[in-house]
């Protein structure tokens, strides 16, 4: 894939929690047992528990069902099988890869990246994580610290400017996010960078004026920098489970978010959750974060994680 290349057992390490706490119960349900009606239920009901979703966990019970009622799996075990069959077919073909801005009249134009997400989802451990990866590519990258409001923000976004050995632009205390955002691009554009990855403010998507400022940056960016933003990315913390896709239903309101970066997946027990963002979102998850280090990032491919997922 490139960019973000995912490793089957770095998946495999960051889901080890939810192999052993859901994956484990659809085992325990299912395997070596005769199918009937009470088991799929029983089946439904620890889907839910996982955060797969109420629709798809009823959905994939009927289809369950109705196969067995053909005669076509008749154990648990086959019954194993259908459910990561199911699960994947559940993804479409579409391209998750990151969108690059093209050249404007034979000028070179930076990729601006967009982070959003509220505090404590892990937003600016994920954007050095996507400036690692872009990194290694070759990449030039820039960072812009527009969360403006929390002296700590930014100093935790220059902490790992330096780490990574990055420039980062950076306001006053309390300053306006969008003239941060505005100072920032003007940087890339003067320094020829490939890639400017916005931090916003980890506000809460009740806070309707700073969802409003959101879209003031998102604005002020696409002034500046033709297409910009070219990627809106929301951080959701993976922990936090259906709370998690009611922020993104929000978040999508104030700004068009292109795709989903799960991260802490390594922390919860409840993987199921990034069927149930396909199931109630049609934004795709792009990014898992599976540990703590700015290495522990890996493209989202639904085969991989689904295998990841059921792979004892």
């Amino acid at each position: 894939m490139g960019l973000f290349k995912a490793t089957f057992d770095k998946l495999k390490e960051g889901l080890a929690k939810t192999r052993a706490s859901s994956t484990a119960t659809f085992r325990t349900i299912l395997s070596g047992k005769p199918l009937s009606k009470e088991l799929l239920h029983e089946l439904e009901r620890a889907m839910i528990q996982a955060d797969i979703g109420i629709r798809t966990a009823i959905e994939i019970r009927k289809d369950l069902e109705a196969a067995w009622e053909r005669g076509e799996i008749m154990q648990g075990d086959e019954a194993l099988t259908f459910l990561k069959e199911q699960i994947q077919a559940y993804y479409p073909e579409i391209d998750r890869r990151i969108q690059f801005a093209q050249s404007s009249n034979g000028q070179k134009v930076p990729t601006v990246i967009l982070v959003a997400g509220i505090n404590g989802a892990g937003k600016t451990t994920s954007i050095a994580k996507i400036a690692n990866s872009l990194r290694s590519e070759g990449k030039s990258v820039m960072l812009a610290a527009c969360d403006t409001f929390r002296a700590a923000a930014v100093e935790q976004l220059e902490i790992w400017s330096q780490r990574l050995g990055v420039d980062v632009i950076k306001g006053k205390q309390g300053g306006d996010p969008a003239a941060v955002a505005f100072d920032a691009a003007e940087a890339a554009l003067a320094r020829g960078v490939d890639v400017l990855l916005v931090d916003t403010a980890g506000r809460l998507h009740t806070q309707e004026h700073l969802m409003r400022q959101l879209t003031k940056i998102r604005n002020v960016l696409g002034k500046k920098i033709e297409g910009a933003p070219h990627e809106v990315i929301l951080v959701i913390d993976a922990t936090t489970g259906q709370n998690g896709i009611n922020q993104a239903k929000i978040f999508t309101e104030a700004t068009d978010v292109t795709g989903l970066f799960l991260a802490k997946l390594d922390g919860t027990a409840r993987g199921g959750i990034v069927i149930a963002i396909r199931e109630q979102l049609n934004i795709p998850v792009k990014f898992v974060g599976v540990g703590e280090t700015p290495d522990d990032v890996e493209a989202f491919e639904p085969d991989k994680f689904v295998e990841a997922m059921f792979t004892a």
